[in-house]
C-alpha cells in the first residue's frame, strides 16, 4: 500500500528499464536526477546471477516478545470490534536525497518489541474477531535477486541498504503473524494511529507503567549514560583546549551512545557558562572555560529504543566557587526533597510542588524576590520564583524521553504515582547573563540536576544515583578522572 511505503527522491524500480540493450536514464523531473546512471545490457544480464544461497538461520523469540504480546492484549481489550492500524513510519528527509536515521514510531516499537532493527514502512494491524483481535505485522519481504528492486531501488533495495529479514524470521523473532506489506489494506472505518485521538491516547497511557523488561532496559540506558558522563569528565582537559568545547562534549557522548546503544535519545545539551541558562541549548558551539559551569543533559537510547535522561552540572576548573556551590546545593536540596515526596499513592504533581517549595524559599532568602516565599507559592497570584526555574520538575520516561505525552491530564500530571512508573526529577536554577533582577555574581550561572527514578511498591529508587550528585562528589569525580 503506497501510503506506508518509504518515500524518498531516489531511484525507484519503475525508473529502471530492463528490456533494452541499455537502460535509459529517467526523464528529468523536478527532482535532481544527475546522480542516476543507466544500467548497460551486460549489467542487467548478469546482476541476478552468481549469488550464494541465503542461509536461513533458526530464530528464537527475543526477550521482549512475551511482554509486547501482553501489551497488544491490553490494547485489544480497550477497542473491542475496532480495526486498529499502527504504522512504523517511514524515513524522514533531511535534505535533498538524504534521510535522517530511521526510528520506528514509539507505539509501534512498544507493541511489536522491534527496536533499532525495525524495517521502515511496516504496519501492525489488529483485525477484530469475536474473541478480540487477530494481529498481523505487515513487512516488506526480501526481494528476489532477479527483481529490479534488489539492485535499482536505493531506498529499499538490499544491494544498497543491506539484507532485510525474511517474513518467517520476523514472525519467529517477535512472536507475531507476518504478511507481505503489499497485502495490507486500509479501510474507511479503521482507527489509525496519529489520525485517531482515542487510539493515540490509549497507546500513550499504555506506557505509564513499565513491565520488568522495560525496567531492565531503563537500567541499561542509565548505565550507558553514566559511562558517557565519565568519558566527558575524563577528557575535560582536551575539551577546554578545543575552541568549540561544547561540540567536543557532544561528540564524546555521541561516541558512547553509538558504541553502547542505538544513539542519543534526544539532542545532547552541552551548555557551558551563560549557555547553561538556556533550557534547550543544543547549538553546542561555545567554548568550555575554566571558572564556568557546564550543564550536560544527555541520555543514551539503547537498541530497544528505551532512553535515559540525565543532567549533571560540572565546575569546569574542577571546583565550585562559593556562589556556584550555593546555587548547586540548593538545586540538589530541591531534588532530594522532591525524591522524598515521591511515594505510591501521591499525585505526580506533588513532586513538582515539593521542589518548588525549596526553590522559592532559597531565592527569597537571597533577596531575589519582591514577595515572600509563601506569597510566591500562592497558586493564583504567586509564581515570582518561576522566573529562575520556568520548567517542570518531572516527566515520564521510557521509550520516549518525554514518554506518555498524549496521556490525559488526569492520568499524568494529576495522576497517582504507581509502582512501575519511571520518571525524572530535575529541578534547576538559571540566572541569565542579562537578568538585572539578580546580583551580578549570580548572572550566567545555570544549574540542573536530573535523575531517573523508578517507583516501586516500597518507594522511589534513583536509577542514576551512582553518577555523582553532591558538590563534593562532583569535585572528587573530576579530580579522579580528569587529572
Amino acid at each position: 500500500m503506497r501510503a506506508y511505503e518509504c518515500e524518498t527522491g531516489r531511484m525507484s524500480t519503475s525508473e529502471t528499464d530492463t528490456t533494452g540493450t541499455e537502460a535509459a536514464a529517467p526523464e528529468a523531473t523536478d527532482e535532481n536526477t544527475n546522480r542516476r546512471q543507466p544500467f548497460p545490457r551486460g549489467f542487467l544480464d548478469t546482476i541476478s546471477e552468481g549469488w550464494a544461497d541465503r542461509a536461513e538461520v533458526a530464530v528464537s523469540p527475543r526477550a521482549q516478545a512475551p511482554y509486547a504480546a501482553k501489551r497488544r492484549d491490553r490494547l485489544s481489550a480497550a477497542f473491542p470490534g475496532r480495526r486498529l492500524v499502527i504504522p512504523a513510519g517511514s524515513p524522514k528527509q533531511r535534505s535533498n536525497d538524504t534521510d535522517y536515521p530511521f526510528r520506528a514510531h514509539s507505539a509501534f516499537a512498544h507493541l511489536t518489541g522491534w527496536g533499532s532493527d525495525a524495517v521502515p514502512g511496516s504496519v501492525l494491524v489488529f483485525d477484530p474477531t469475536p474473541a478480540g483481535h487477530d494481529v498481523t505485522l505487515y513487512v516488506r519481504d526480501r526481494a528476489d535477486r532477479t527483481t529490479p528492486e534488489f539492485y535499482a531501488d536505493a531506498s529499499i533495495g538490499e544491494f544498497w541498504i543491506g539484507p532485510r529479514p525474511a517474513l518467517a524470521a520476523v514472525a519467529a523473532d517477535l512472536g507475531i503473524t507476518t504478511a507481505h506489506l503489499d497485502e495490507v489494506e486500509l479501510r474507511a472505518d479503521d482507527l489509525v494511529l496519529e489520525d485517531d485521538a482515542d487510539l493515540t491516547r490509549a497507546v500513550s497511557e499504555l506506557r505509564l507503567t513499565k513491565d520488568a523488561y522495560e525496567v531492565e532496559q531503563m537500567r541499561a540506558a542509565v548505565a550507558a549514560t553514566g559511562r558517557g558522563f565519565d568519558d566527558i569528565v575524563a577528557d575535560l582537559p582536551r575539551i577546554i583546549a578545543t575552541p568549540r568545547g561544547e561540540r567536543a562534549v557532544e561528540g564524546l557522548f555521541h561516541l558512547r551512545a553509538r558504541t553502547d546503544g542505538n544513539g542519543e535519545g534526544y539532542d545532547t545539551i552541552a551548555a557551558s557558562g551563560p549557555h547553561a541558562c538556556y533550557l534547550h541549548w543544543t547549538r553546542n558551539d561555545g567554548p568550555v572555560v575554566p571558572g564556568d559551569l557546564i550543564l550536560i543533559d544527555a541520555g543514551v537510547e539503547v537498541d530497544s529504543l528505551y532512553t535515559a535522561d540525565i543532567t549533571r552540572t560540572l565546575p569546569v576548573s574542577g571546583r565550585f566557587t562559593d556562589i556556584q556551590r550555593r546555587v548547586y546545593e540548593t538545586v540538589r536540596e530541591a531534588a532530594d526533597v522532591a525524591f522524598a515526596a515521591a511515594r505510591p499513592g501521591v499525585t505526580f504533581r506533588s513532586i513538582h510542588e515539593a521542589a518548588m517549595g525549596v526553590i522559592a524559599q532559597r531565592v527569597a532568602e537571597w533577596g531575589l524576590l519582591p514577595v515572600s516565599a509563601d506569597e510566591a507559592l500562592e497558586a493564583d497570584r504567586g509564581g515570582q520564583h518561576r522566573r529562575y526555574m520556568v520548567h517542570g520538575t518531572s516527566h515520564h520516561l521510557g521509550i520516549d524521553v518525554h514518554d506518555c505525552a498524549q496521556a490525559r491530564r488526569e492520568m499524568y500530571y494529576d495522576g497517582i504515582l504507581e509502582p512501575g512508573m519511571v520518571f525524572t526529577i530535575e529541578p534547576g536554577l538559571y540566572f541569565q547573563i542579562d537578568d538585572l533582577t539578580v546580583p551580578e555574581e549570580y548572572r550566567g550561572i545555570g544549574v540542573r540536576i536530573e535523575d531517573d527514578i523508578l517507583m516501586t511498591e516500597t518507594g522511589p529508587v534513583n536509577l542514576s544515583a551512582d553518577i555523582p550528585r553532591t558538590a563534593d562528589e562532583v569535585e572528587a569525580w573530576i579530580a579522579r578522572l580528569a587529572s
